[in-house]
C-alpha cells in the first residue's frame, strides 16, 4: 500500500471538499443519493457504475453497499467527489482457500432446481444451516463431484471506489 492511506487501507484521490459552511456529512444510517464507481486497480475493469445513468439511493447500514464501501463514506459532505483506493484486506478481504470447496454431484443436484444443466463460471446457491443463502462459483465438474468457489468474486483484489455526494439525509 502506497502512503496517504487511511486507518481503513484505502488511499484517497483527487478530494475537493465543497465551499458551503453547512454541508450535510455522510452518518451512520443517512440516505445517501450518490454516483459511484467500482474497479478492479490494477486493470481499471468496471465492476459496477452508475456514473453516465440514475444516481443510487441508499441507507447506509442495509447492505446495499458492501460494509467496507460504507466505512469509506462516513464523514463525506454533500458535494464531494472522491477516489479511494481499498487494498484487498480493506475491502473484499484476501482469498481464502478453504473457500475453495469439492461437494458431491449429489449435493449439487439436491441444491438445484430439476433438470439445471451447469457451466464452469456459473453462479450457484445453497441453502446454508441458519435457513440464508449461500452463493458461490462453479469451478470445475464432473460425473462424481464439483469444485465452487465460496469467496466473493473480488476478494483479493485492489480495488477502486469512486463516489460523488449528491444529497445527504439523516
Amino acid at each position: 500500500m502506497n502512503g496517504g492511506s487511511n486507518d481503513l487501507g484505502a488511499q484517497e484521490h483527487n478530494s475537493s471538499a465543497p465551499n458551503a459552511g453547512d454541508v450535510l456529512s455522510v452518518r451512520p444510517g443517512a440516505h445517501l443519493t450518490l454516483h459511484y464507481r467500482v474497479s478492479l486497480a490494477d486493470s481499471q475493469a468496471v465492476v459496477v457504475s452508475t456514473f453516465g445513468r440514475r444516481p443510487a439511493t441508499i441507507q447506509l447500514g442495509l447492505g446495499q453497499l458492501a460494509q467496507p464501501l460504507e466505512l469509506v463514506l462516513l464523514g463525506l459532505r454533500e458535494g464531494e467527489h472522491r477516489l479511494f483506493t481499498l487494498a484487498p484486506d480493506a475491502a473484499y478481504g484476501e482469498r481464502n482457500p478453504a473457500l475453495l470447496q469439492r461437494i458431491s454431484r449429489a449435493m449439487l443436484e439436491e441444491a438445484s432446481e430439476p433438470g439445471v444443466e451447469y457451466a464452469v463460471g456459473d453462479p450457484l446457491e445453497f441453502p446454508s444451516a441458519d435457513g440464508r443463502r449461500v452463493a458461490g462459483v462453479l469451478k470445475s465438474l464432473d460425473s462424481q463431484s464439483a469444485v465452487v468457489d465460496f469467496n466473493h468474486p473480488l476478494a483479493g483484489h485492489r480495488i477502486e471506489f469512486e463516489v460523488k455526494i449528491l444529497g445527504v439525509l439523516e
